[in-house]
């Protein structure tokens, strides 16, 4: 028996490993977890400054006038 460490790039492909497992063909180990669900809005909440809609159409305009 052969062990490997790889790093999951896609949910898909944790999925597959898991199918595999089923069919008896590898063994995933108990220290192994489910793939994280990130929490956007804690992750990014405060990033950016509270502003009124006027001001960010302002700001909007402004990036649009900019590129003609």
């Amino acid at each position: 028996m052969q062990s490997v460490t790889i790093d999951i790039l896609n949910s898909k492909a944790f999925k597959l490993l898991k199918d595999l497992e089923l069919l008896q063909l590898i063994r995933l180990r108990k220290d192994y977890s489910e793939p994280m669900q990130i929490d956007w809005s804690t992750k990014y909440k405060g990033a950016m400054s509270k502003q009124t809609p006027v001001d960010i159409d302002t700001q909007l305009n402004q990036l649009r006038d900019e590129w003609e």
